[in-house]
């Protein structure tokens, strides 16, 4: 089906767009300092320790921004430590107030801790230090904090408490922080690659407002002063800037889903006046969820239910409570990110953020600097939506009309042990290597295994990059390395270079790293497969001779005819 060029974008949104999903001000930096080793590097305060449960107590007060609290860190030793440190990370202008440390064996005592940049340096008891790896006692650091939070001015690129009013002037506050980190709102080891395997959030605020959370509503408490506890618990592993309470004048309504693993709770926490509208627009949510079953798997989290939450901005991939910001009308704001007009058969921030429940929640990555894990699948996924609902040829257009969003600024997977992403080329370029990949392997039941074993062998897992390209590889059979190297660790585009001369056609790459072979789908008398590589290699076209030639376009190079 074609569509008229009323969907192309006028370069002012395509400017826009280019940062969707960056949700935090994380510059292209080139030189790191001390804080950005200290933030991003998992060292000895970090590595000997292995966290197994957040439970927060956090007061909101509305009126000032402020907030106050603690956060009762569980955890394990799994590592020896000479020095008995770990680090708490909490981002000015928050103030922790004390700390105690204590174990099922050792009454609470305080801790002594010194402070670096947005860093806690914590010294842990002598006696603590010292245990046997052998020890399998839990142990337990209360930390407790106060002050005002950073407030984001341009969420969520732009990562802190948000607070608004909706339309009816009651208060709207949530905080977005991925990437910026979760320790912009309560303290914790601010790393992705250690994630607690539960959590808890105990949220005090004014009674008149209810308050949503990640996970199972477990009831609330009412305190005499007109405040009250909302209790929300998740009993799976979740990243640290997934932990997110949205607070404001919610109304609910629910839908139950008959998925892969049985019946699996939808709910819906929306504004009072938004009620009716979402009623009608969340209906992709069941779509959404039957495609991505079907293309990866059971949804991760049935124990903790799936939920859409409007939220006072654009979406984030909140683990089983994903913010909603989309104005109730298909496609990004309105508007198709391809230009196909395939983007605006669907809602975009249900399909695209639901889909980082698999590639983001289910699958994260231990270092942001391979985020393309999260957003290239994540990304692919609405191809994916498109061609479970429209058919392949609707799914081709679309992740080809994105490749116009590309560009090739800098590396997609970034410097590691930094807290530093790469290139914004991890979303639109991230899903036309998937795409290509899909091609490559040419088998679509093969490709479905594929994502499906992803999500099966690193279930609640935290991964490398290296990992998710060596599985690819592993299981479709197909040496992708240099294809990587060339895609993730490049900003350079293979060229197929080509000659035609009399009843011979020839081919070479260039503009690629050494090594680079991809397999490539053409055109020329029938279609068919050739390897090209950077040596000259030459097919016979006798004796018809002039024949057309094109490369498949489902594949993302460039071709130059040469003399």
């Amino acid at each position: 089906m074609k569509f008229s060029n009323k969907y192309i974008l006028s370069p002012l949104f395509a400017f826009c767009i280019m940062g969707i999903g960056y949700a935090q001000p994380l510059k292209k930096q080139k030189i790191f300092t001390h804080a950005d080793t200290v933030r991003g590097y998992y060292g000895m305060e970090r590595n000997w320790w292995d966290v197994l449960k957040y439970d927060l107590q956090v007061s909101f007060n509305l009126s000032d921004s402020s907030i106050s609290g603690y956060n009762s860190i569980q955890f394990k030793q799994i590592g020896l430590t000479k020095s008995g440190i770990l680090q708490i990370d909490l981002k000015a202008p928050l103030i922790i107030d004390s700390i105690l440390y204590h174990s099922s064996k050792q009454r609470p005592v305080a801790c002594t801790y010194s402070k670096d940049g947005d860093a806690y340096l914590v010294h842990i008891p002598a006696a603590a230090a010292t245990l046997s790896l052998k020890n399998t006692q839990k142990e337990y650091l209360t930390v407790y904090y106060h002050g005002k939070p950073r407030i984001a001015v341009r969420p969520p690129w732009d990562g802190g408490l948000i607070m608004k009013k909706d339309k009816n002037k009651n208060p709207w506050v949530t905080i977005a922080c991925q990437g910026l980190g979760a320790s912009v709102w309560y303290p914790c080891k601010d790393h992705q690659s250690d994630e607690p395997d539960s959590a808890e959030m105990h949220i005090r605020i004014p009674d008149s407002l209810f308050c949503v959370g990640n996970g199972q509503f477990r009831g609330k408490t009412l305190y005499p002063d007109g405040t009250a506890s909302y209790d929300w618990a998740v009993i799976n592993p979740i990243n640290n800037y997934c932990i997110i309470p949205y607070i404001g004048k919610y109304v609910h309504f629910n839908e139950i889903y008959q998925g892969e693993k049985g019946p699996l709770n939808m709910d819906y926490w929306v504004l009072e006046y938004n009620l009716e509208k979402a009623k009608s627009q969340f209906k992709d949510a069941s779509r959404m969820m039957k495609a991505f079953e079907y293309w990866f798997g059971p949804y991760p989290f049935y124990e903790d239910g799936y939920k859409l939450v409007d939220a006072p901005h654009l979406g984030m991939e909140h683990q089983s409570a994903t913010a909603y910001g989309n104005g109730y009308q298909n496609g990004y704001h309105g508007s198709d990110l391809s230009a196909t007009g395939w983007g605006l058969k669907w809602d975009f921030i249900i399909v695209h953020e639901s889909g980082h429940e698999w590639f983001a929640n289910n699958i994260t990555t231990k270092d942001i600097a391979d985020m393309w894990v999260h957003e290239g699948f994540t990304n692919y996924s609405e191809t994916l939506f498109t061609d479970y609902w429209y058919g392949k040829e609707a799914g081709n257009a679309y992740v080809q009309g994105t490749r116009k969003l590309i560009q090739n600024d800098i590396p997609i997977i970034g410097p590691y042990n930094v807290n530093q992403e790469g290139s914004g080329d991890m979303y639109y370029k991230g899903g036309n290597l998937l795409h290509i990949i899909r091609q490559i392997v040419n088998d679509d039941e093969k490709f479905r295994k594929i994502l499906r074993g992803l999500n099966k062998i690193y279930y609640h897992k935290t991964v490398t990059s290296q990992e998710v390209e060596q599985y690819i590889s592993k299981e479709s059979k197909i040496d992708f390395s240099k294809f990587f190297d060339q895609y993730l660790r490049t900003t350079d585009i293979p060229v197929l270079e080509y000659k035609i001369n009399g009843y011979s056609f020839s081919y070479r790459y260039t503009n690629c790293i050494k090594g680079f072979k991809m397999p490539l789908k053409i055109n020329f008398k029938t279609v068919q497969w050739i390897k090209p590589s950077s040596e000259w290699q030459t097919l016979s076209v006798y004796p018809e001779g002039n024949i057309s030639f094109s490369v498949d376009s489902n594949f993302y190079l460039k071709t130059k005819k040469v003399d």
